[in-house]
């Protein structure tokens, strides 16, 4: 193992009624109270929003003043535990960096979040040194019976973008990482999702002829703690994904989420509720 990150406060579990408006997630807690709970994870969530689930949710510090109190982070599926939360992996990249523990990753001066770089970009972490590394990381949490984890789970037009700023900070001198973070504990390797988002796929594979590093971490979700367990490869080969159309179709009774209808004087401000957009 190469690192063990607890979670901040200890989670509250419970059964998952509906997702609703992609963001809310409805949950009947054990200790009988029915809430609300901020789902964060633009994309499908293919084959996980199964409604009776066992979910697990961290509490909101009181002092912030959030409409919902709660965050949506793991969930029991096929009898495993999977990360649902896409920002956890930051915070699980972060810890690493700092404990410089990633063969590659371990010799910095400084540590930045969030960085700005290019055009309209912006890195998740800058390693700064004799030349900067940018590195972006990417959640995963969909892995097919082949035992490999696909990334992403619906077209992201943001991810493919993020390709093509690396490959491009790359040819003007600086080093570039792409970090899968695989939110369980069962897939052996990485690919990019032709089926779901060749775009994508085919960003990806130009950013690493253009010396872009993809790599990806597998972790284990348990309701204690993040455990990073090792590295697994990311596989850019060409293959046939017709067989991942069958296994699609038969978990999209399980993905996505339930729209709520609005009076019309409270419709939702945020344009693209509803729509099939990107994760990150």
């Amino acid at each position: 193992m190469l690192l063990r990150i607890p979670h901040p406060t200890p989670l509250l579990t419970g059964r998952l009624v509906a997702r609703w408006d992609r963001f809310i997630a409805e949950v009947d807690l054990d200790d009988g109270r029915r809430v609300r709970a901020h789902c964060v994870n633009p994309g499908r969530m293919e084959g996980v929003v199964r409604p009776g689930a066992r979910v697990w949710l961290s509490p909101a510090p009181p002092e912030r003043k959030r409409k919902l109190k709660y965050t949506w982070e793991l969930v029991e599926h096929e009898g495993r535990v999977v990360g649902a939360n896409t920002v956890a992996p930051n915070r699980i990249v972060g810890e690493l960096l700092r404990a410089r523990v990633l063969p590659g990753l371990r010799r910095y001066r400084a540590l930045r979040a969030e960085v700005a770089y290019g055009e309209g970009s912006r890195a998740d972490f800058c390693l700064d040194g004799a030349r900067p590394h940018w590195i972006e990381v990417k959640n995963c949490h969909l892995v097919y019976p082949d035992g490999r984890g696909y990334f992403p789970d619906t077209v992201s037009v943001r991810a493919a973008h993020h390709m093509a700023a690396l490959a491009a900070t790359v040819a003007s001198g600086a080093r570039a990482t792409v970090l899968f973070c695989v939110q369980r504990e069962d897939a052996r390797a990485v690919r990019p999702s032709r089926l779901h988002d060749p775009d994508f796929a085919e960003a990806a594979r130009h950013a690493r002829r253009a010396g872009v590093r993809l790599r990806a971490l597998r972790v284990r979700a348990t309701p204690a703690a993040y455990e990073v367990l090792d590295e697994i490869p990311v596989d850019l080969r060409p293959y046939d994904a017709s067989q991942h159309v069958v296994w699609r179709e038969a978990r999209l009774p399980f993905s996505g989420w339930r729209r709520r209808r609005y009076p019309s004087t409270s419709v939702p401000t945020t344009r693209d509720r509803g729509r099939e957009d990107a994760p990150t």
